[in-house]
């Protein structure tokens, strides 16, 4: 009887136990559903792209530009060079990486990978940020990510758009070091590079709350979060350009950018205090262009291949 019972108990926790696990399955699989579900809108543009966008955009070519780069650092204006990568690639909604493959799941994304270099000193920086903004432009970047190299360490951030943002920094500083964040979705600085390649018209404007570049949070080690802003467009007669100002920072950064279709960025300027405490003094990032092509430059990798570098300046 004792062996019965024994048994019929055993028995029993063997069912809660598999129930458990099916219902942990359902529910990790309606989670994958919501994200897929969010992000699979984005496949459903605000209007319709326009000939004009594909023919650009989708000619298996990315646009690359270089720029002069006057940057700020450590209370001194640095000689660098800057460049703004823009493609167009399928992104998979659940992993959050580039797709191998062709399917009706993937999100159409615009990404751009803007990188500078600059020497401080004896040392140099090597700064790149990546953002996958959806070219439905009808929510948030889907994924942002940055690493900073120079000789005393480097550092990374990546944001994943979720049901919150979900952030991961690390870097070699102690009061930074390894941190997990959760923030709500406000604007995001990075993506707006994008939505202006897209649709300049659809720029956030007014104040705002808005969360900023990641380069900027991690060289002036602020903290990843929304603050305070107040973002306008000053329209000119060839170029527009959409001014983003941080009381609380103390900074401000202006994109100039052609007002007519695919948008080029043509310069940008940046302004805020640089150096240390009672030293520091606001000075201006400054990257204007040197030339642009276009090119499937991934297939570019072999010596004779350097001439495009020199038709860019670098």
């Amino acid at each position: 009887m004792k062996k019965s019972l024994l048994l019929f108990g055993i028995l029993g926790a063997l069912v809660i136990i598999a129930c458990s696990n099916i219902k942990a399955d359902e529910k990790n699989k309606n989670a994958e559903k919501v994200i897929i579900e969010n992000t699979a809108s984005a496949l459903k543009p605000v209007k319709e792209l326009s000939e004009s966008f594909k023919k650009y955009w989708y000619a298996g070519n990315a646009e690359i530009t270089s720029y002069q780069l006057e940057q700020a650092r450590y209370g001194e204006i640095r000689e660098g060079k800057a460049i703004l990568i823009y493609v167009t690639e399928d992104f998979l909604p659940k992993e959050q990486v580039k797709a191998d493959y062709q399917n009706t799941d993937n999100v159409p994304v615009l990404k751009l990978n803007a990188t500078k270099k600059f020497n401080t000193g004896i040392y140099p920086y090597s700064i790149m940020q990546s953002t996958f903004y959806p070219v439905a432009d009808n929510q948030h970047a889907i994924k942002v990510s940055s690493s900073m190299q120079e000789w005393c360490g480097h550092v990374y951030a990546q944001l994943n758009n979720r049901e919150k943002y979900d952030i991961i920094s690390h870097s070699y500083f102690q009061r930074e070091a390894d941190q997990n964040i959760t923030l709500d979705k406000d604007i995001l600085e990075n993506e707006l590079w994008a939505k202006i390649r897209i649709d300049p018209d659809n720029l956030p404007q007014g104040d705002l709350k808005i969360i900023p570049s990641f380069e900027y949070c991690r060289l002036k080690h602020k903290e990843i979060k929304a603050y305070a802003a107040k973002a306008s467009i000053q329209k000119n007669v060839n170029s527009n350009t959409y001014e983003i100002k941080y009381p609380e920072l103390n900074r401000s950064i202006s994109i100039t950018f052609n007002n007519s279709f695919p948008y080029e960025i043509e310069s940008w300027t940046e302004t805020f205090k640089s150096g240390f405490g009672a030293n520091a003094k606001e000075l201006t990032t400054k990257a204007t262009k040197l030339q642009r092509i276009k090119s499937a430059y991934w297939g570019k990798n072999n010596n004779k291949d350097e001439v495009l570098r020199q038709e860019l300046g670098l």
